[in-house]
Parts: C-alpha cells; sequence; structure tokens
C-alpha cells in the first residue's frame, strides 16, 4: 500500500490540489445554477442557498481524482462532477425535511426548508435534479462526445433512482427502530450512499481514454469499498463528532433509533470494518500507480475524517 500521507510536502501538494479543484467546482456550479435575479427570485435563491452553502464537494473531487488515475482530460470531467453534485444537494434537501429526517442544520447553517420554507425547499431540489442532466446535456466539452453523454446519463440516473440512494432512503427510513444484519446494513449503505459515489469514481470511465474492462472492475470494487467506508465512518460520528464540526446535529441518528454500524455491532466493530474496507480499497488501484495518488490520499480522509 502507498502510504501518501507521511510527508509533508505530499500533504501541502494534496492540500492545494483540492483548493484548485474545490475552487473550480465552485466556479462551475455558479455558473450553472441561475441567477436569484431571474424570476421565480425565491426559487432561484432556494437553489443557490442548498448548493452553494459551503461542504467538503467530495463527490466532484472523487470525479477528478479518478480522472487523474484514469488520465482523463479535466475539460471532460466538469460537467459529471458539478451533475453528481446537483444530485447530491437535491437528496440533501430532501433528505433534510420533515417527512423525512426532519433536520434543521446542515453544514453549520439552518437547512433549506428551515431557511425559507418546506414548499419552497420541495421545488428547489425538484429543481436541481434535472438541472444535473441539463448539464450532461448541454455542457460544450461534452457534446463532441455524444456516446460519452449517454453512459454519464445513465450511470448518474441508475444511481439516484429507486435501486440506487432513492431507494437506500427509504430502506433507511423503513428501518428506524429493527434489528438488521450486517449485509442489510451494508446493502442498505450500498444504495442510500455508495451509489452516488460509485458514479463520482466511474464518471471518468465514461470519458475517452475509456479504461479496459479490468480497469474498470478495479475502480467499481474501490468505489464499492470505500462508500461503506465513507457511510459507516459518517455513523461513527454521528455517535463521538461534536456539532460544530461535522456540521449537523451530531446524536441525530441515535435520537432517532436509526439502524447504524456502532447501535448494531458496537464502535470497535465499526472501526475495524472501516480499516478492512480501506485496505481493500487501497489494493484495487495498485494497477493505476502513481496516477491514483490523489484518489489514495482522499480515500484515507473519507475513512479517517472528523467531518
Amino acid at each position: 500500500m502507498i502510504n501518501a500521507l507521511t510527508r509533508t510536502d505530499d500533504l501541502m501538494d494534496f492540500a492545494e490540489k483540492l483548493d484548485a479543484y474545490q475552487q473550480r467546482v465552485e466556479e462551475v456550479l455558479d455558473r450553472w445554477l441561475p441567477s436569484d435575479e431571474i424570476p421565480p427570485h425565491k426559487l432561484h435563491e432556494a437553489m443557490r442557498y442548498s448548493v452553494l452553502g459551503g461542504g467538503k464537494r467530495l463527490r466532484p473531487l472523487l470525479v477528478y481524482a479518478a480522472g487523474e488515475a484514469l488520465g482523463t482530460p479535466s475539460e471532460l470531467l466538469d460537467a459529471p462532477a458539478i451533475a453528481i453534485e446537483l444530485m447530491h444537494a437535491f437528496s440533501l434537501v430532501h433528505d433534510d425535511l420533515p417527512a423525512m429526517d426532519d433536520d434543521d442544520l446542515r453544514r453549520g447553517r439552518p437547512t433549506t426548508h428551515v431557511a425559507y420554507d418546506e414548499a419552497t425547499a420541495i421545488l428547489a431540489a425538484d429543481a436541481l435534479q434535472p438541472l444535473a442532466f441539463q448539464v450532461l446535456t448541454a455542457d460544450p466539452a461534452l457534446l463532441e462526445h455524444p456516446a460519452s453523454q449517454v453512459a454519464l446519463v445513465r450511470l448518474i440516473a441508475e444511481a439516484c433512482g429507486s435501486e440506487g440512494m432513492t431507494g437506500g432512503q427509504a430502506i433507511d427510513l423503513a428501518s428506524e427502530g429493527q434489528r438488521l444484519e450486517a449485509a442489510e446494513l451494508e446493502h442498505m449503505f450500498r444504495l442510500k450512499t455508495g451509489r452516488l459515489l460509485r458514479a463520482s469514481i466511474l464518471a471518468p470511465a465514461c470519458c475517452p481514454p475509456e479504461p479496459d474492462q479490468r480497469g474498470w472492475q478495479a475502480l467499481d470494487r474501490f468505489a464499492d469499498r470505500i462508500g461503506l467506508a465513507f457511510q459507516i465512518r459518517d455513523d461513527i460520528l454521528d455517535v463521538e463528532g461534536e456539532t460544530a464540526v461535522i456540521g449537523k446535529q451530531q446524536g441525530a441518528d441515535i435520537a432517532r433509533n436509526k439502524a447504524t454500524y456502532p447501535a448494531l455491532f458496537g464502535m470497535d466493530t465499526a472501526r475495524a470494518r472501516v480499516d478492512e474496507l480501506l485496505h481493500g480499497a487501497m489494493q484495487e488501484l495498485e494497477r493505476f500507480g502513481q496516477n491514483a495518488d490523489t484518489l489514495r490520499q482522499l480515500a484515507r480522509v473519507i475513512a479517517e475524517r472528523d467531518h
């Protein structure tokens, strides 16, 4: 395993690269989101509030990092990176609604339905979803690659449907107060969180130069492992994180009696599972050599983060 986070200069280079990618994401999001000076003003303001209100931009970062591993031109990655972030924002607004998780804090700020109202929040989320597909079909850099556009639309649509993110949320709601087996819990995690992270990692593989089948499969296995590690780490942070650091109410899952890894199997088992998944994910990147260094470092951030 390549330990890319041991040297100070590696850490600085990695941080600078992430800063550059995050700035790129903010600029592209700002261009695609409708101006709040255009009617309907309140709706457009709520859309921008929901998307531009901070956040790690983890999913776009995974798009660019996986693109580095595959040698994908960065200009082809802007559209899928932004489309996936818009879909993520759409899901967060809906998840926070009173009918769902009823959260009042997201990224350290009032959730969209609290900052505006419930109806506006629903409409803002509903508008973000088609905007994601508009980006994929209208981005100038992708217009010369129609096969890639179709592949990206399919990848992201499948990630967000009833057999992906939306289905995972349905299982999550139905599982409150239930005792799940590890396989059942991890299946829910794969749908609710893992599918969109998987789309982030596989999106560059839909663009030229496409990887061979073994390269695709290695990235797919990496995505599966790191997606599970992300959600289990999220469960851990719900127990031991601080509200001011994680940007949402600490202990919210416990209060709702949600099915989580620490609650069902204990904190030690949860931590051990994250370590196991991270190790397996790193092994899948060996075939990509140094080109996957950013992806390796990002995987460690996912598995070891404090927010």
